[in-house]
């Protein structure tokens, strides 16, 4: 069987298998005993826990437990068999912690059944059990089964076990004094497979990971031939040729549970309800802090909700945030110069993160004064307009006025008007999500979050609205909102927002990538996509009614982006977006993943001239 390289590389670094074959960095081994355990839970089922203990530990030199809870593999596997590198830095590694790695519930080497965002349960026996409960009976375990560690516990992880570590905190332990969710997963509604409940079509080759139960303990991962081979470099062809959403599901996942989850519950029903985690996160008590990338392709909303619900609901909480240029966990890896795909943004970023903030709010409460602050600042967010790091005392800052853009004539500007703007859009021939067709092939989308957007400009089917040439710089920091005021002459249609950082035609970059043209380049800053079934209420899709006149509000997601001087600010709008998002037939229909060609409608769409975009502009 073959797989594209680009799939393999992504899939190991994902399961935390990057370990050398012959083993030239052996501080780990040289400096840690490591030992593997099945820990029992509550309901009697045992999982597999690998735990590196420091070799210099003793009564008067205690440590801390610092854990990660993972579906992606604890490996390698073995009491003998060791990670080249512990933590989540190297600098952490070096001061050294109980590292604690343990497989979820149906992963790997544990027991159980493994579920997408197993939902939190309400306790009515001792034997009801949910990722937090895991989370508790684990620290309980490993208090009393770990000799010579000081008491304390900390949690971290990124991706999928970000939400591993987001839903720990409600364990409640007292012994757990410090959580970093990293790029976690808060909702699947609106992180990485939906977005506001339309289908992230780049998530498709990922499917046989998270929708293929094992039978029996696996120390290898036991779906590798249910992915799907490259046929073409030309990634844009397979998913012409695959046909429809319907096609592809019947074609390659019948037998894959988690997408016929997905694709039976197009609503945001019971199912996605009990997954969501946001509702439950209430009460925290501790030092939370929650890292994400502006750039990440799989889980934007995840950190920024995740921050905002807790200083709501837990003002125990030491609550912190940290949004750096990152991609999807960019900031566990230095690259030196630090672009994301064409754009660069300074040096070592990486490095000035886990040195002076990650080390800093571990060592701080997992071995220092747990009860004083660590310093941090409550917000610290990279400017990915004006490339430097910002502090707030507040996030969104509380400097910031909301501020509305209105979309007329070709022109973004403040001012509201009359009429609307009008494009014709065809399910059949789909704006394209980018122009780099090698990108498809990919296990999930990255490089189009910052992308030149020059590519969809001029299209018959896209809206572009432009600011005249910025005069002062304008500086967004906070929440970005669409509203939008639509007509469609069908009873359906996909709406894709994109906000743009028009380049001057003489920018010359600080650092550059070979071929790429600066001058004029059309960065995206941030995009969303809405689809006007759910404009009142996601619970229950709703028709629109042909060409009437109707409101569709939502949200794009944060950003802290100062547009400079000479620069100008422009809004693009489509009702297709592909193959990164799958197509919407354009026709209202009861599950419209079920649509087939015949259901593909071609309609007249327009955007009225008070539609705007709102955002929160620094004073």
């Amino acid at each position: 069987m073959k797989i594209h390289i680009s799939v393999l590389c992504i899939l190991f670094f994902i399961l935390g298998k990057a370990q050398k074959t012959e083993q030239k960095d052996t501080f780990v081994k040289d400096n840690f005993t490591k030992k593997e355990f099945y820990i029992p839970m509550r309901d009697g089922v045992k999982l597999f826990t690998a735990v590196y203990i420091p070799k210099d530990i003793s009564n008067k030199n205690k440590y801390p437990f610092l854990m990660q809870r993972t579906c992606y593999s604890i490996a390698p596997y073995g009491e003998n068999e060791y990670k080249t590198k512990v933590g989540p830095n190297s600098y952490l590694m070096k001061d050294k912690y109980i590292f604690v790695y343990q497989d979820v519930r149906g992963r790997y080497m544990s027991e159980g059944t493994f579920t997408n965002m197993t939902p939190q349960v309400e306790r009515k026996t001792k034997k009801d059990v949910d990722e937090s409960t895991d989370t508790y009976d684990t620290i309980e375990w490993l208090l009393k089964n770990i000799k010579d560690n000081n008491g304390k516990a900390g949690q971290f992880g990124t991706s999928y076990p970000g939400f591993y570590t987001a839903v720990g905190t409600l364990s409640q332990h007292p012994a757990l004094v410090a959580s970093s969710p990293q790029a976690p997963i808060s909702d699947f509604w609106n992180d990485d497979f939906l977005h506001n409940g339309r289908f992230m079509l780049g998530y498709f080759r990922t499917f046989p990971v998270f929708g293929v139960q094992k039978t029996q303990p696996e120390k290898q991962a036991w779906y590798m031939d249910s992915f799907i081979k490259q046929t073409s470099e030309d990634g844009l062809k397979f998913y012409r040729d695959m046909g429809t959403l319907k096609d592809g599901y019947e074609k390659y996942y019948k037998n894959n549970f988690f997408m016929t989850e997905i694709m039976n519950h197009t609503n945001y029903d019971e199912f996605w309800q009990k997954r969501g985690l946001l509702p439950h996160l209430k009460n925290i008590n501790h030092a939370v802090m929650t890292v994400g990338g502006w750039f990440d392709a799989e889980d934007l909303s995840g950190p920024l909700n995740i921050y905002k619900t807790i200083e709501k609901t837990s003002p125990k909480a030491k609550n912190t945030i940290v949004m750096g240029p990152f991609s999807h966990g960019g900031w566990s890896q230095e690259q030196g110069k630090h672009f994301h795909s064409e754009t660069y943004f300074g040096d070592s970023i990486a490095t000035y993160y886990q040195k002076n903030i990650e080390t800093r709010f571990f060592n701080h409460y997992l071995k220092g004064n747990t009860k004083e602050d660590a310093g941090l600042p409550e917000a610290l967010m990279y400017d990915t307009g004006a490339k430097e790091w910002k502090e707030f005392a507040s996030y969104p800052p509380k400097n910031a006025q909301k501020v509305n853009f209105y979309l007329a004539d070709n022109t973004l500007k403040k001012t509201s008007g009359q009429g609307y703007s009008e494009y014709y859009s065809d399910p059949n021939n789909p704006v394209l999500s980018s122009d780099h067709l090698k990108d498809f092939n990919g296990f999930t989308p990255k490089n189009y979050m910052s992308e030149d957007q020059r590519f969809a400009v001029g299209r018959p089917d896209v809206l572009t609205f432009t600011t005249d040439v910025l005069t002062e710089d304008i500086a967004f920091a906070g929440e970005i909102m669409a509203k939008l005021n639509i007509a469609s002459s069908s009873t359906d249609a996909d709406f894709a927002v994109k906000l743009i950082d028009v380049y001057p035609e003489d920018f010359k970059p600080a650092e550059k990538k070979e071929g790429v043209i600066y001058g004029n380049y059309h960065q995206m800053v941030r995009s969303e996509i809405m689809p006007a079934r759910f404009r009142n209420t996601k619970e229950k899709g709703e028709a629109l009614v042909p060409n009437q006149k109707t409101a569709v509000n939502f949200r794009l997601q944060d950003v802290v982006h100062t547009f400079k001087k000479g620069h100008k600010i422009q809004i693009q709008i489509s009702s297709t977006w592909f193959p990164l998002f799958a197509i919407n037939p354009q026709k209202f229909m009861d599950n419209p993943n079920f649509a087939t060609k015949e259901d593909y409608t071609k309609a007249f769409i327009k955007v009225y001239n008070d539609s705007s975009i709102e955002a929160e502009v620094l004073k």
